[in-house]
């Protein structure tokens, strides 16, 4: 803004000491700089100040941001797990539909249990036996298909 070169800065002060004169001088100096350092904190406040408006501008977009995508994320949907079991679990009971939830996936495997006594029904000792009893290595070997030869094949 002001081009001052050592040559002007000379004539400015010997301009100043021929009309203040060189008892006043000093004086007039202080004054001056201190003058120029309260323009230099007056504008550094204004800066400062300036910033801060600028930060909560951005601080208040970015807390709007943030509450949009919380409303967005928001599910209006009443989830109760433990209502959604009963209902799946009585309606199996039922045999009916109502209150299952869709599967979008492939259907289950439906594997079939043998068929035990109800625990009302009198079972027999020999029937709960054979039920719980521990499956032996001949038996096992009964009942698996023989293994084909592999050269044979």
């Amino acid at each position: 803004m002001f081009d001052f070169d050592a040559g002007k800065l000379i004539v400015i002060g010997l301009v100043a000491l021929i009309v203040i004169g060189p008892k006043e001088l000093p004086r007039v100096l202080r004054q001056l700089g201190q003058a120029i350092s309260k323009m230099r904190r007056m504008a550094g406040e204004f800066q400062g100040q300036f910033m801060d408006a600028m930060r909560e501008a951005e601080i208040d977009e970015i807390r709007k941001d943030v509450t949009k995508m919380t409303d967005a994320a928001k599910l209006d949907v009443n989830f109760d797990p433990v209502q959604t079991v009963r209902n799946e679990i009585g309606g199996a009971i039922e045999g009916s539909t109502t209150g299952q939830v869709e599967a979008t996936g492939p259907a289950p495997e439906i594997i079939n249990m043998p068929d035990l006594p109800a625990p009302h029904e009198s079972a027999t000792e020999a029937t709960i036996a054979a039920a719980v009893a521990p499956v032996t290595p001949e038996a096992f070997a009964s009942a698996a298909p023989a293994p084909s030869d592999p050269s044979k094949a």
